[in-house]
């Protein structure tokens, strides 16, 4: 089965802070299946390092339907950039015809069971990043690592 790997858990540096978040279960995922690297923040132009970003007032299902936005730590507000990232990675997963994706917790996109809570103070709760919301929207399964 194809599946999708968020490109930091296999080493990529492309977190915002320009380090990644490797993880040995991922690598093992990834050289046991036919799967493909996705960074939705890179798809979006972000750039590398880059502000930290939490969603406010809810999760990624909550921005998809704009009740929720996407801030910058210097509270910019960078909702249209993320949407658009997701929306790219989205169209690869189906062109892929990938059926799952392995994403990591915490981020404003591939956030998967827990997101930082909007406070910019290291809490999370409960919740979906961006991207990982549109997955599970459009029939994906999505699973943390």
């Amino acid at each position: 089965m194809k599946k999708v790997i968020s490109a930091c858990l296999l080493g990529i540096n492309c977190r915002y802070n320009g380090k990644d978040k490797f993880s040995k279960d991922a690598f093992k995922e990834f050289t046991d299946s036919e799967s493909v690297l996705l960074c939705p923040e890179l798809l979006a132009n972000l750039g590398i390092p880059r502000p930290a970003c939490e969603i406010v007032a809810g999760d990624g299902f909550d921005v998809l339907t704009g009740k929720a936005k996407i801030i910058d730590s210097s509270g910019k507000d960078v909702t249209k950039k993320y949407l658009v990232g997701a929306h790219k990675a989205l169209d690869i997963v189906i062109k892929l015809g990938a059926k799952e994706a392995i994403l990591k917790s915490g981020s404003p996109s591939c956030g998967c069971g827990n997101i930082y809570d909007g406070t910019f103070t290291g809490k999370k709760k409960v919740g979906y990043g961006v991207f990982a919301a549109l997955l599970k929207k459009n029939g994906i399964t999505v699973r943390e690592i």
